[in-house]
């Protein structure tokens, strides 16, 4: 059945970009409803922003939900991903401000908020979308791919320069409560020259090395205390991943496979496997089905201590 929250959580941060407060709050919602953004500091005219892969504004640095009244909400894809990870299915999310609080760089704060309050049942099915035919987009080097498979697997590989990354690869079956055991607590990451140049462009004026991302500069880790996982890159691709496949508006049966993908080449895939006739099959979940779900069998236990260290 499909899942709601039991009541109300309330985040408060910074946006990564603007640097600037928000509070953030999510409620319960009804059956079919979805998960849906609402900017409250706006005061007339459409506020709310489905979170559906056809409203995305595909960037690179985040993923941007726009209405058609343009009104927009940034990086949905770690709270997206927490959404999915925990199994909650409709949520009206509330937000003072067009960039959702970055927290500490990765979800696991959204993840404890959720898991707090805890999850309720709803009346009706759970509605999916299973990959019946491969479908791949590819853009310079970076490739991602949808193959048919009878739960959401994730694969991703990256190659970067900076010698304390290099090349990472990991494939994780998202059933059990695994997004929140494996990927929940890796934070977003960049290059010291990637701050530098966002900084000259007026981003990530809320980044803080430590604090909400990790920096690398050649084979130095700028993170306030090391690394929570030796392969901590890789799988905050993989947790970004989830958040931005989480827009299909229904849970996903299918293996992902990121090859240097990133935000939009992944909405470029949804929009290509949604457009491509006979790749997707829409149905209700049965309960054999449920049970492969992200967020089925998750466990307060599980969830990790964000203080944990590696290097």
């Amino acid at each position: 059945m499909q899942n709601t929250l039991k009541a109300c959580v309330t985040f408060d941060g910074v946006g990564l970009h603007s640097g600037k407060a928000v509070r953030m709050t999510l409620r319960p919602a009804p059956e079919d409803h979805g998960i849906v953004f609402k900017r409250i500091d706006i005061a007339l005219g459409n506020r709310s922003v489905p979170a559906l892969w056809h409203q995305v504004e595909r960037t690179a640095l985040c993923t941007r939900l726009v209405n058609s009244a343009h009104v927009s909400v940034s990086t949905v894809e770690h709270i997206m991903a927490a959404l999915a990870g925990c199994g909650v299915h409709n949520a009206l999310v509330e937000i003072d401000g067009p960039e959702v609080p970055i927290m500490d760089g990765s979800s696991a704060e959204f993840v404890r908020g959720i898991m707090r309050q805890g999850i309720r049942r709803l009346a009706s099915p759970v509605r999916a979308y299973r990959v019946v035919k491969p479908v791949t987009v590819e853009q310079g080097n970076a490739r991602a791919t949808l193959l048919p498979c009878d739960r959401l697997k994730i694969e991703f590989h990256i190659d970067f320069a900076e010698a304390a990354i290099g090349r990472q690869t990991r494939t994780l079956d998202m059933r059990n409560g695994a997004f929140a055991r494996e990927l929940c607590d890796s934070r977003t990451f960049c290059s010291r020259a990637d701050v530098e140049a966002m900084h000259k462009a007026g981003l990530a004026l809320g980044g803080a090395p430590g604090q909400n991302a990790v920096v690398f500069d050649g084979e130095t880790v700028e993170s306030g205390g090391g690394l929570r996982h030796a392969d901590e890159p890789v799988r905050h691709k993989m947790l970004d991943a989830l958040g931005d496949l989480a827009l299909a508006g229904g849970a996903l049966f299918g293996h992902y496979i990121g090859n240097r993908a990133g935000h939009s080449l992944t909405n470029t895939l949804l929009r290509a496997a949604f457009d491509t006739p006979g790749a997707l099959e829409e149905l209700r979940c049965d309960p054999v089905m449920i049970a492969r779900l992200p967020g089925q069998g998750l466990v307060w236990d599980e969830i990790p201590a964000t203080t944990k260290r590696v290097a």
